[in-house]
């Protein structure tokens, strides 16, 4: 007997461009019959796509993966008809023909959000924590625990040239933000 309140992740195609209506549709439904308990989330995974325009740059949400909708849910009952029926909503992913829907595989969880998460922090671009000459401590990858001086700040890539004494030697790094901190 599986544990009833367990949710997982599915995928749900959607009309290709219309995620995010779906999504809409799939939340009002959700409110309407009362169904929060069997479903926590629905996400559309997006990325900010920069363009310029006239001149101007504008950032615009591009949807990640064109024709689906994720949704994390208890699909006990009627709930699988339920999200079927509403416009826009294509049908389960990896289900078989008349079949039950298939949930995403953890690792598979975890990569998508893990994406959406990336992609949530590349767009926040416009405080940058680090100045030149300040010194930091590295605490992630091969050189963690040591420190080093900012040598130059790449605001586009959010990476950092750091100078770090190896062996005696200073020797220039490439560095994400998130891979230091300051002393």
């Amino acid at each position: 007997m599986a544990d009833s309140s367990l949710k997982k992740w599915y995928v749900v195609r959607a009309v290709s461009g219309q995620e995010n209506k779906v999504k809409t549709y799939i939340e009002n439904e959700i409110n309407r019959l009362q169904l929060a308990d069997h479903i926590a989330q629905v996400l559309v995974p997006t990325e900010k796509v920069v363009q310029v325009r006239d001149g101007k740059k504008i950032a615009k949400d591009k949807v990640y993966f064109p024709g689906y909708v994720m949704i994390e849910a208890n699909l006990i009952g009627e709930i699988p008809h339920i999200i079927k029926s509403i416009t826009g909503v294509i049908g389960f992913l990896g289900e078989v023909k008349g079949g039950d829907p298939v949930p995403l595989r953890l690792s598979e969880v975890n990569r998508m959000l893990g994406k959406v998460d990336e992609l949530a922090i590349t767009a926040d671009t416009q405080n940058i924590p680090f100045n030149i000459g300040e010194t930091i401590k590295v605490i992630d990858g091969p050189f963690n625990g040591f420190n080093g001086t900012v040598e130059k700040i790449n605001e586009d890539k959010r990476k950092l040239e750091v100078m770090v004494k190896i062996f005696g030697r200073k020797t220039p790094l490439e560095l994400g933000f998130m891979q230091v901190e300051k002393v």
